[in-house]
């Protein structure tokens, strides 16, 4: 959305935690908030225990939808369907914020063009929901101003996701609802730091800051801090990584704490990738699956072995302070770059994190020009700061004043996912995460009482599939893709609708991503973990 890019650029929410549960409405949509974002999570259920209202949107009835008031168990993959249905009920009803629309956004005729041709009886079978809960779910939404949506990986990781979180903000917008408090849109980051790794410039297509490579202006800016030449072009994004180390075009790659082996769709084809490349550098703090292939491991500090920052999805950036001393020859990771970097012919003045922010990276990046360690003492700052008079910005875009000028309906059509369920494959594979374990277990799979809490993956299916095929709760199941195949307990719960697997990709032996589809939304290049077709058999 140009319109919104300083939030949805980086992933961002346009709003803060500080107000989930000061919120009237919540739209909850992809996003299993109770196990991937337990906080956040209980933030929301206490706002529902002050008379908020909680509408829930997830093909699966996950922890969160236990406290909604509604909710609507879409299809995996409609989310655009669904919210184009939406948005014909609002304006054919005449229920959005006209005033809003016609101050603060352009391309609402198109908006509506587009969205006339979803009648409820459209977009709820696509959905598959009655066209009743879809014309109430409207009408609830637009019953109070402002009210909150809030989505996790549920919308994003689609080869429609970019469509989704525009259909999102077409959404808040249409209904006034983007630049007030308890409102907006707000996406809740992956993992850990995701936020702080872009703000810092971890993209192919952005210096810090979200200034772009392709902008004369910011390369030379940059280049002159830096006292470098800069490429003019973007880099790579992961799967043209990927195809460039099976095809030999990229001879090195360097792995920094990630663990892909374990995290990318089809993993028999990561490992071939990982295998073939010529060069493999990983930092890590342990043993993974991953640096199994490196040729050079660097053994990395932790979190609470560094002074540094982070930041949360809010756009918050904290201070994190060292507790103890690196074990061993560890390092941190800026100092490991520095060092090679030195090997190289460069050397970076800079020592410590503190001089990395204050004397870089504040300077450089005009969004955080304000953020200072001696700022970040208590509660750290919300970017925009652009100066260290300025307190932060917890709300976005107030009053409907746009990054670009004005917000940009987009209109959009719903596509299905790139692999749907056939007579081979009759089953939907989702997949995502569960409370005890974080990620690939790298760190919480060395924890006892958590293995103790969950220490194996299952195949969540619905009631109703289980005894069309004679699996009982507990059964070994082969679940098998177009890619690969696992042999996993069978979890029976009415948490799954009939035609669809849940999985997680926590546990190397039954993960998810021995199946997953390596296919990718043509804009972010992010992988569709939600949607690809399966089968189960009683093992």
């Amino acid at each position: 959305m140009a319109g919104l890019a300083a939030s949805f650029g980086s992933g961002a929410m346009t709003n803060s935690f500080a107000e989930f549960d000061q919120a009237k409405l919540l739209l909850v949509i992809g996003s299993n908030t109770t196990e991937a974002h337990p906080v956040a999570g209980a933030f929301i259920k206490r706002a529902v225990q002050k008379g908020a209202q909680l509408i829930v949107v997830d093909p699966r009835f996950t922890g969160i939808a236990e406290h909604a008031q509604t909710f609507v168990p879409i299809k995996v993959g409609s989310d655009v369907a669904f919210l184009n249905g939406l948005m014909h009920v609002i304006i054919k009803e005449n229920l959005q914020d006209q005033a809003y629309v016609d101050a603060h956004t352009t391309g609402f005729n198109e908006l509506k063009a587009k969205v006339a041709e979803y009648t409820p009886k459209k977009a709820a079978k696509i959905a598959g929901i009655s066209e009743e809960l879809l014309v109430r779910v409207a009408r609830q939404v637009a019953s109070v101003k402002p009210a909150m949506l809030i989505y996790t990986l549920g919308i994003t990781e689609h080869t429609c996701g970019v469509n989704n979180v525009r259909s999102c903000a077409n959404l808040q917008m249409l209904l006034g609802n983007v630049g007030y408090d308890c409102g907006g849109v707000n996406p809740l980051r992956g993992q850990n730091n995701v936020q702080g790794a872009c703000d810092m410039g971890a993209l192919p297509n952005v210096y810090p800051g979200y200034q772009k490579v392709e902008d004369k202006a910011a390369r030379a800016k940059f280049e002159e801090a830096w006292g470098v030449k800069l490429p003019k072009k973007n880099g790579l994004m992961m799967p043209q990584m990927f195809e460039g180390m099976a095809d030999g075009s990229i001879k090195a790659l360097w792995v920094f704490g990630e663990n892909l082996a374990n995290t990318e769709p089809d993993i028999r084809h990561v490992e071939h990738c990982l295998e073939s490349v010529e060069f493999l550098i990983c930092n890590d703090i342990f043993p993974t699956e991953t640096t199994r292939f490196a040729d050079v491991i660097f053994p990395a500090a932790a979190w609470s072995e560094d002074d540094g920052t982070f930041s949360n999805s809010e756009r918050r950036v904290q201070r994190v302070r060292k507790a103890v001393e690196p074990p061993g020859e560890a390092k941190p990771n800026w100092w490991i770059f520095r060092e090679v970097a030195a090997r190289l012919g460069k050397e970076w003045k800079s020592k410590s994190g503190q001089e990395i922010w204050d004397k870089e990276v504040s300077k450089l990046a005009p969004a955080l020009g304000g953020i200072k360690y001696s700022r970040l003492e208590n509660d750290g700052l919300q970017w925009p700061c652009p100066d260290t008079k300025h307190s932060g910005t917890t709300c976005l875009h107030k009053d409907g004043c746009f990054t670009c000028g004005m917000g940009n309906f987009q209109a959009l059509d719903w596509t299905p996912p790139a692999e749907v369920p056939d007579k081979k494959y009759p089953l939907v594979l989702s997949t995502g995460r569960r409370l005890y374990h974080y990620h690939t277990r790298t760190q919480t799979g060395r924890c006892g009482g958590l293995n103790d809490l969950l220490g194996q993956e299952t195949a969540d299916i619905s009631l109703a599939d289980a005894a069309l095929l004679g699996v009982a709760d507990g059964d070994l199941v082969r679940v098998s893709s177009r890619r690969g195949q696992v042999v996993v307990k069978a979890k029976v719960t009415p948490q799954v609708p009939q035609g669809m697997v849940w999985m997680a990709f926590h546990f190397r032996e039954g993960n998810a991503n021995w199946l997953t589809n390596p296919v990718y939304d043509p804009i972010s290049l992010t992988a569709e973990y939600k949607a690809c077709a399966v089968k189960v058999e009683k093992a």
